[in-house]
């Protein structure tokens, strides 16, 4: 048992060293920023995740091409942006971010909200929604060809509109992106790893949203694009995660309007809002007190998501 806990532990430092000293070229500011908002406990996970994927899907931004059934998307770029133009006239996606519905309670994408950005769901792992369906028929019937790309949406950033550095936690898909009415100016960007791509309308590329990215558009422009996670191309260990991984999102499923299927995460995360609201008051009130209970909360909150993941490898390691 000492043995195993010791062969745990001196994995987690590997894995945690290599992502916050060795990968890629933009650096976390501190250790103390790496271990509030570079997932380290994923680490391990996330490194064998890294040394399955394919050569050729590594970078950190990537052509279209490196996935062939993306170019059908290329092909139908305009198809994608007048449905998506359409919901953007109608108001569509300010009533999505509105903190009164549903919609608004993604745990994925949280934090997003904060500085002008929103999104409409065509599909997300397995699930298409009703709204996209009536709303934005064409979209929905062209990504229904496609067999790699596991969620897609269309993303929204108005003038001045930013999100900040942050990375994903899991290492298991590709983000994509394709410009449908941007400035088609390199004032609106996204850097991954130090490298800035700006989006142009009618092209696309991949990134690997494990690495440290962010976004601007300093213009006086509306950028919308289409967005979508991609499998990312493993090995056939990964591609088994990838599987448990897809079934695990399916819970994380946030509608566009009550018609749509809701998974219990967006129905936890909603129903979690008066406690999130006496939180800010705390915040407001009593830092020191509020530090101490977020500290406990997100403490419990991954020592149960540890519990989850590696009580397999726990078990193997007793039998052997």
């Amino acid at each position: 048992m000492l043995a195993f806990a010791t062969l745990v532990v001196a994995v987690y430092v590997l894995a945690m060293g290599y992502v916050y000293a060795l990968r890629g070229r933009e650096r976390f500011a501190s250790l103390t920023e790496y271990l509030r908002k570079g997932w380290p406990l994923f680490a391990p996970l996330n490194c064998a995740l890294y040394l399955m994927t394919q050569r050729r899907a590594r970078a950190p931004i990537l052509s279209d091409e490196a996935v062939a059934e993306l170019k059908l998307l290329r092909e139908n770029w305009t198809t994608f942006r007048d449905e998506a133009l359409a919901l953007h006239h109608a108001g569509t996606f300010e009533a999505v971010a509105n903190p009164e519905a549903a919609s608004f309670y993604d745990i994925g994408f949280r934090t997003f909200y904060k500085r002008g950005w929103s999104k409409f769901y065509l599909t997300w792992y397995g699930t298409t929604h009703e709204s996209a369906k009536r709303l934005c028929p064409k979209s929905v019937a062209l990504l229904s060809r496609l067999k790699t790309m596991n969620g897609c949406m269309f993303a929204i950033l108005p003038p001045g509109g930013q999100l900040s550095r942050h990375l994903d936690p899991f290492a298991c898909s590709l983000r994509y992106h394709m410009g449908l009415a941007t400035p088609n100016d390199d004032a609106c960007f996204i850097s991954v790893d130090g490298q800035r791509q700006s989006w142009r309308d009618g092209q696309a590329f991949l990134f690997d949203e494990t690495f440290l990215h962010y976004v601007r558009n300093d213009t006086d422009q509306v950028r919308v694009i289409l967005m979508g996670d991609v499998e990312r191309p493993m090995a056939w260990p990964g591609r088994l995660f990838n599987k448990a991984y897809k079934a695990f999102m399916r819970v994380m499923v946030v509608p566009n309007t009550p018609e749509d299927a809701r998974g219990l995460g967006n129905l936890v995360f909603e129903r979690s809002r008066r406690f999130m609201a006496l939180g800010q008051e705390l915040k407001r009130t009593n830092k020191a007190r509020y530090k101490a209970l977020k500290f406990a909360f997100n403490g419990t909150l991954a020592l149960a998501l540890l519990g989850v993941l590696y009580l397999p490898v726990w078990l193997i390691g007793q039998l052997l």
